[in-house]
């Protein structure tokens, strides 16, 4: 059977990327990037190894850790609803309402030490799907396309968390647009003597296991991935494609969700506006995945890969003078080098 002409074709290209793009990728912009320093006067050879230093020495891998939980957390996000078509870009809406409403309850609802952490992370794991599943209905009855309907409601999301930190759950006589402290029995308990990794690690760590096994050992998983490749073939195989889609969405809203209350939970125990959206997890996470093209077993890789290169990017600036926003360059130059690449091969296929 041929496939259908409304199968994503963009998703149709990063399977073709894979793994032969990922080293063409990674190593083409390392070359642009040498490129670039060379030519504002910066030694490569002090540069990246300043770069390493600044995530893994000197006691900085608990940071790179710390970052790797949400970044993880964002690609999953991304890469559930992408095995099913579906592009989710707005993390940064459905993370921001997670994040609020697990500091909205918190605050709310005196629990005992337990539940304090369980039932915030619940509650920002459903607002985060409720936000992406607003996207689903969008796509599958008005034909809008989820990655502009995920972007439009996104913004609302990240205002409506902005309006609520800043007026009915400011913070009394502070200068800053946050949250009180949360009650101290809904803090994320610390891993060993870290100030930085908490219990968020091994839960992340967790639910990709088992978003892998959901993916290639279940009827859903494969129901998921049919409905990715080729939606007119499932449909006659007997998958609600629609219903999948919002299922998908949802799933992955919940996801992003979780990463907001997580990252509220966690030090410094409140909501700061802008705090979760301003490190870029999104985009570091949107980059990882098509990196490893969709493919779920080398997405952790390729989110530990941009999660040291973010945060060694710190690390550079401050040993070598390289600014840190090069390191941002770097993601998007791998982006577009796995999308020229995979264009690329295409047409030479066609």
């Amino acid at each position: 059977m041929t496939r259908s002409l409304n199968e994503p074709r963009v998703l149709d290209l990063a399977r073709r990327a894979a793994l032969s793009a990922a080293v063409p990728a990674i190593g083409g912009a390392l070359a642009l990037t040498t490129l670039v320093m060379l030519a504002v006067g910066v030694n490569p050879a002090d540069a990246y190894p300043a770069l390493i230093r600044g995530a893994v020495a000197d006691g900085n891998l608990e940071y790179t850790i710390a970052a790797f939980v949400p970044t993880l957390g964002m690609a999953l996000a991304f890469a559930l609803p992408l095995r099913a078509g579906e592009f989710n870009l707005g993390g940064d809406g459905q993370m921001a309402a997670g994040g609020i409403a697990a500091a909205a309850l918190a605050l709310a609802v005196p629990l005992p030490p337990v539940l304090a952490v369980v039932l915030p992370l619940l509650v920002a794991a459903l607002a985060g799907g409720l936000v992406a599943a607003l996207a689903a209905p969008l796509s599958t009855r008005l034909r809008v396309p989820a990655i502009v309907g995920t972007l439009l409601i996104s913004a609302p999301a990240v205002s409506l968390a902005s309006y609520l930190v800043r007026f009915p759950l400011a913070e009394q006589g502070s200068g800053i647009a946050q949250t009180p402290v949360l009650p101290d029995a809904a803090h994320l308990p610390a891993l060993g003597g870290s100030g930085y990794v908490t219990l968020g690690l091994p839960l992340v760590v967790a639910l990709t296991g088992i978003w892998l096994y959901a993916d290639g050992r279940t009827v859903l998983g494969y129901e998921m991935r049919a409905r990715g490749h080729n939606p007119e073939f499932a449909r006659y195989g007997g998958v609600h494609v629609d219903r999948l889609a919002g299922y998908a969405l949802a799933g992955g809203g919940a996801f992003a969700g979780l990463v907001g209350g997580l990252i509220v939970l966690g030090p410094p125990y409140r909501f700061v506006d802008g705090a979760l959206t301003a490190p870029g997890y999104t985009f570091t996470a949107v980059a990882a995945v098509l990196l490893a093209a969709s493919r779920p077993l080398a997405v952790p890789v390729a989110v530990a890969l941009l999660t040291v290169l973010q945060v060694g990017g710190q690390g550079m600036e401050r040993e070598a003078g390289v600014p840190s926003q090069l390191t941002q360059i770097v993601q998007g130059l791998i982006i577009v080098i796995v999308a020229v690449l995979a264009t690329v091969r295409r047409r030479a296929a066609e």
